[in-house]
């Protein structure tokens, strides 16, 4: 089989990297990729993930089997829709079951008609109103940019202060565009937060092994939120039967719930959870893949990856099986600055020197004129290897990100030591 990915970073990585994997699998394109891909031996495709036009056309001519749709823009944007239209196979929600990522408000309503566990939350579209409801409910608490603000868009205020200039961030200065008109501002949560993502078909669920990100820019979880600083998988600290209880009162009612609504959901349900006194608790709902929880969570599976989603498309129940043994443990290398304002185009140093044991996922990766990779994003790269415990993993893994040490980068040096 001939298989197109679509999107860039270290997810479409990873998603490429584990269907080369497959037996079945002839070659990986990745539209439009990044060239740090073209080490793995992943085809890169200059069409963006948007050009729905563009990308069908490729897809004929190259005789795709079937592809799998990345980054949650496209998804919204209907390109699933526009491959289905053209009678090709692709693997992710339809634009109208996106929606439970492309809209906080939306996802919020709908976890409380089909009651699933979640905080309270008010949304609002005026300034002054928003303003007096923060004034009442007081802080800690949560506010959120309504729309897609590439996991920026989200600001735990532990302080007045800081819960005011979110709100003015996001409604007067309009800081995310239209993502920000319109914001769910929400109870805070005390509690364990982890990332459960499945396989979803209609009312099928698949879940996979649990994973935990880290979104605060700095070591402690302090700092800005970013699209995540690293992860690993499983969380051993968090009980199968917290997972079960889950899978039982938020993936199945949300799966099943989707289909009442009409936006029949295939692909992947990402629901980021906090483990709180009275149980697990849906912080948000992401229509595909997390990231960089795929770069930890996809290399533990053992089924063949490609045959999974060819099944699934097919209607057909998937193989899904997961190693029971072991953690793979996944550290982020960003640009300095990120994620506010940072520098393209720097050298990126010691990538020929990483042990062949280490994965290294490209992320925001490019090929200068000199044939050499230079930082082409926030998140460059992820480091990823597995060990048979935590403190092993990070013993063999931060000597790795120490090679790649450079004044125009920055990582995290407590990634995993909750799991330790």
């Amino acid at each position: 089989m001939n298989l197109l990915v679509v999107g860039s970073g270290g997810r479409e990585h990873a998603i490429s990297k584990k269907l080369l994997e497959s037996n079945h699998v002839e070659k990986v394109y990745c539209a439009p990729g990044n060239d740090g891909m073209r080490l793995d031996d992943i085809q890169l495709v200059a069409i963006s993930e948007t050009d729905k036009a563009g990308l069908i056309d490729f897809a004929k001519k190259a005789d795709i089997s079937f592809v799998i749709v990345g980054p949650e823009i496209p998804l919204l944007e209907g390109v699933v829709d526009a491959f289905e239209e053209a009678g090709i196979k692709a693997f992710g929600p339809k634009a109208n079951a996106a929606l439970i990522e492309g809209s906080k408000d939306f996802a919020k309503q709908f976890m409380e008609k089909y009651a699933i566990p979640t905080a309270s939350s008010r949304t609002f579209t005026d300034y002054t109103e928003a303003k007096a409801y923060l004034d009442e409910r007081g802080v800690p608490i949560v506010i959120k940019a309504d729309g897609l603000a590439a996991g920026k868009g989200v600001t735990v205020a532990l302080e007045m202060e800081e819960a005011v200039l979110a709100l003015k961030d996001m409604m007067l200065e309009e800081k995310f565009g239209d993502a920000s008109l319109k914001v769910v501002i929400e109870d805070y949560l005390a509690g364990e937060e982890f990332s459960l993502m499945a396989f979803v078909n209609g009312e099928e669920v698949y879940p996979m092994a649990i994973a935990q990100d880290h979104k605060r820019a700095y070591e402690g979880d302090k700092g800005p939120n970013t699209g995540g600083m690293g992860a690993y998988s499983p969380v051993p600290h968090i009980a199968e039967a917290i997972v079960e209880e889950a899978v039982k009162n938020i993936l199945r009612p949300a799966a099943s719930g989707m289909v009442k609504e009409g936006r029949y959901f295939r692909g992947i349900l990402y629901a980021g959870l906090i483990l709180t006194k009275n149980g697990p608790k849906v912080i948000e709902f992401n229509a595909r893949f997390g990231d960089p929880e795929t770069q930890v969570v996809l290399p533990r599976l053992e089924s063949d990856f490609a045959a999974l989603i060819e099944d699934l498309l097919n209607n057909k129940k998937p193989d899904v099986r997961f190693k029971k043994e072991g953690i793979t443990l996944g550290v982020v290398l960003a640009s300095a600055g990120y994620p506010e304002n940072y520098e393209k185009g720097k050298k990126l140093t010691g990538l020929d020197d990483i042990a062949e044991s280490v994965t290294i996922y490209h992320a925001g990766t490019k090929q200068a004129e000199n044939g050499e990779l230079v930082s082409d994003g926030g998140r460059v790269l992820l480091l990823a290897k597995e060990a048979d415990t935590m403190s092993e993993a990070r013993a063999l893994l931060y000597p790795e990100m120490e090679k790649l040490d450079n004044p125009n980068f920055f990582y995290r040096m407590d990634i995993g030591t909750k799991a330790e």
